[in-house]
């Protein structure tokens, strides 16, 4: 057992008429004088009382809730304050109050007798034992799940002891009920025995599970200590220590993976450590006092002293103990006579080497100097290790240089006006970025980067996050002025990798300070933060600027669609008018989505050319009765009117006439006209034999006759009626010439008609034309005639071995005499 702090903590209450609670891993202390006892009658309002484990004053807040039943630490050091009512309040380390949950109407009514924190895997739980004798229990307050548990049979009273216990990653509550024990689970109520208990028990005066939740230890009426497993299915030992009296507390007191288990019980002003061993160490305390479990340990602290009372460990009872003959001792004493310039620092380094264990002696000193609290002790074995490591060739240097780096950071957070006394073992169990944590919770963000930097941790895992840690704390500041934390905040931040100003601009907005958030979030270069919290903040102009800055459509389309929600329409449409690219990327949408909203903004905006292009696409896509066919682009040929597309409104106005003339063909031909084009009019209607009435629509909208004879043409040859193809043909001279009769026909697979054709086509034509009706030889005397090398070209091209041989002899002939010219 060794001192930690002297406490300086001015308390004017005993700390038997005050609520305690003090968390774990050297955690703070909560002290609640408690009023509502029944033989000490309130004089005044209570007062919450907040220290670090070395005493000094975090927090002093007025009670002004209802009666308190018990406190307790969360996992996230958080204060849980349960009320008689069943309300449990959460404050944080600085008496700020953080939130408050009910833990059911049936507690409401039934009040809380008594109540417990315990922990889990899953987080804190809360466990509530009400005045109809009845348990109700919550496995993580996180994440709040009430559970009530099964009935006791025969429980009239409140149990004698109680407390709550995890197996199975599942939380139960064992009870003691005079003799007998029960286990209460979700489902039933089972009644337990402890293996190997002394008889004659009629009572459990107080129970105690282990910091792991693996052990448990029962006081009997009989003095005797009972120690096993948490599932009672194994004994471990059983102590009698002769003392009847229930006492005060009872906690384990045991190492990670130490073999020896060990029970810590205080009574008023004894203190009793007692185990499988015959004899108990017995310590007299001097005042009232509070014990504290611990992964490795019992701290015990009172109004004067906080103590740790711990196993000692391996590597410190072999270098410690009178007359080791360890090698981690003889490696200590060496060092000291080497440093006393004395030859015997030869002799006991000879005797470590010749059993050959230096680089056991090395580690044993590094392990010891862990464990040890007091600095100067930390560097003689250290120096020692470091000593010892001059004589080996190969050992690794890592544990070495990790040990310096722990125990400096382990002495840094340990000094008093920090006041968090980890021991190695917690340290780590807790890790490192849970200190950072513990140490950016107390606001000691100065600490807490000087140990980032000097582990050199990630800046994203370390002083970038504690930072932004730092910055959230600035802007509650509410005496500075916003323009003077944004600068402080943008100075020591600037563009630090993994910090948000959006995150920070939120905190500030959630204090009340919109001012300050814009301000910050000038500084946040991503968009897609700053946007969301803008649109919070009904800052939504703000928030399309910004939008429309980055680039991103679909951040525009998000505060676009906030603002439509959130303005009226005359005002939003004033809005999109000032952002061009707003407005565009809106009628997008609406082209999509909201046809109507998109006529309002082409006729808000005058825009009579678009507005025609949204009657014509709307006489399409919603009318289907001609009449409001044609009245829609009537519509838009008025809108072109306006826009001086003179174009656009006479295309409209023949596309009614089409649209007319189609339903009366309809009306009087059968079939299907409606909807073709002009030019799939005409063809239908030469089609179905009404060669007048194609005409006829021709000349009505001046189609001109290449494009007529061309659909004539095609439609005939289509429908293979080559007699009238042929009077057409001579109807007149055709516009289009008479090869396109040649490749019709022969696109038909009809060579004969084609021929009928070749005749007829002009002397440039020729050539070509013979030649697609395959006439090779009369093709020849026609390119020879025109004496064309293009031609003959052409024809050659064409002429096939054996067949076209005296064709192609022939064309070169008329080659060479005509380059002899």
């Amino acid at each position: 057992k060794y001192e930690l702090y002297s406490m300086d903590w001015d308390l004017k209450e005993e700390l038997r008429d005050c609520l305690v609670a003090a968390a774990p891993y050297g955690g703070p202390i909560a002290l609640l004088r408690n009023p509502w006892r029944k033989e000490k009658p309130a004089s005044a309002r209570p007062v919450l009382e907040i220290y670090s484990a070395s005493g000094v004053p975090l927090a002093s807040l007025l009670w002004k809730s209802g009666p308190v039943v018990s406190l307790g630490w969360s996992a996230e050091e958080e204060l849980l304050c349960v009320q008689e009512d069943g309300v449990v309040l959460v404050y944080g380390l600085h008496g700020d109050f953080r939130r408050h949950f009910s833990m059911g109407n049936e507690v409401l009514q039934n009040r809380v007798l008594d109540a417990r924190i315990f922990h889990t895997e899953f987080g804190s739980g809360v466990a509530i034992l009400t005045g109809a004798h009845r348990f109700t229990l919550s496995a993580n307050v996180g994440d709040l799940k009430l559970r009530r548990m099964p009935e006791v049979p025969g429980l009239q009273s409140a149990p004698s002891c109680w407390t709550a216990v995890c197996q199975d990653r599942v939380a139960h509550i064992l009870l003691a009920v005079g003799p007998d024990l029960y286990l209460l689970d979700h489902a039933a109520c089972s009644a337990v025995t402890p293996p190997g208990l002394a008889p004659g028990v009629s009572s459990f005066l107080q129970m105690a599970v282990s910091f792991t939740y693996r052990h448990l230890a029962l006081f009997t009426d009989t003095g005797y200590i009972w120690m096993g497993t948490v599932s009672l299915k194994e004994k471990l030992c059983e102590f009698n220590c002769n003392i009847r009296a229930p006492p005060k507390q009872m906690v384990w007191c045991s190492r990670p993976r130490s073999k020896e288990k060990a029970v810590v019980v205080a009574w008023e002003r004894r203190l009793m450590v007692v185990g499988d061993a015959p004899e108990s160490i017995q310590f007299v305390l001097d005042e009232d006092s509070y014990l504290v479990p611990e992964l490795d340990g019992v701290r015990v602290f009172s109004r004067s002293t906080h103590e740790f009372l711990h196993e000692v460990p391996v590597a410190s009872e072999e270098i410690f103990k009178i007359a080791s003959m360890a090698p981690g001792a003889l490696l200590l004493e060496a060092q000291k006579e080497y440093e006393k310039e004395s030859q015997k620092a030869d002799e006991y380094l000879r005797e470590i080497q010749e059993l050959g264990q230096l680089p056991q002696a090395v580690q044993q000193c590094i392990e010891a100097a862990g464990h040890e609290h007091w600095p100067d002790m930390q560097k003689s074995l250290l120096r020692a290790a470091s000593f010892g490591k001059c004589f080996l060739d190969r050992f690794p240097p890592d544990s070495f240089v990790r040990m310096c780096q722990d125990l400096r950071v382990l002495n840094a957070v340990r000094d008093y006006h920090i006041g968090i006394p980890l021991t190695y073992t917690q340290y780590k169990q807790l890790t490192i970025q849970v200190l950072l944590d513990r140490l950016v919770l107390r606001r000691l963000y100065p600490l807490a980067i000087q140990i980032c930097e000097y582990l050199r941790l990630p800046e994203v895992q370390g002083v970038s996050r504690i930072l932004a840690h730092w910055a959230c704390y600035k802007v509650q500041q509410k005496d500075v002025s916003d323009e003077d934390v944004a600068r402080a905040i943008n100075q020591k931040l600037g563009d630090t990798p993994g910090v948000s100003y959006s995150d920070i601009a939120a905190r500030a907005y959630g204090c009340g300070r919109t001012e300050l958030a814009i301000k910050l979030l000038e500084y946040e270069p991503r968009s897609g933060e700053q946007v969301p919290l803008l649109l919070k903040m009904k800052r939504s102009k703000l928030a399309l600027s910004k939008a429309i800055e980055s680039g991103d459509t679909d951040l525009v389309f998000t505060v676009l669609l906030h603002l439509k929600n959130e303005l009226n329409r005359g005002d939003f449409f004033m809005t999109l008018r000032n952002q061009p690219m707003a407005l565009s990327l809106y009628r997008q949408f609406c082209k999509h989505q909201e046809l109507e909203t998109l006529k309002d903004l082409y006729n808000q905006d005058d825009n009579h050319q678009e507005l025609g292009s949204f009657h014509i696409r709307a006489s399409y896509a919603a009318e289907e009765r001609i009449e409001g066919r044609v009245a829609a682009l009537q519509t838009a040929a008025d809108a072109f009117y306006k826009a001086k597309n003179e174009f656009a409104a006479k295309a409209t106005e023949d596309q009614m006439r089409l649209l007319r003339l189609q339903r009366r063909l309809e009306d009087e031909l059968g079939g299907r006209f409606l909807d073709l084009s002009l030019h799939d009019t005409v063809t239908t209607l030469i089609l179905s034999g009404q060669n007048k009435r194609a005409e006829q629509l021709a000349r009505d909208f001046r189609i001109p006759d290449k494009r007529l004879w061309w659909l004539k043409l095609t439609a005939l040859a289509d429908l293979e009626d080559w007699e009238e193809l042929e009077k057409f043909s001579k109807s007149k001279k055709s516009p289009i010439g008479y090869l396109p009769f040649v490749e019709i026909c022969m696109k038909q697979h009809n060579k004969y008609e084609a021929k009928k054709y070749a005749s007829r086509v002009g002397p440039e034509q020729k050539v070509k034309a013979l030649l697609l009706v395959g006439d090779v030889a009369q093709a020849a005397d026609v390119a020879i005639e025109h004496r064309s090398e293009a031609e003959m070209s052409l024809v050659l091209s064409h002429c096939t071995g054996a067949t076209d041989g005296a064709t192609a002899d022939k064309i070169q002939r008329a080659r060479a005499q005509a380059q002899k010219k």
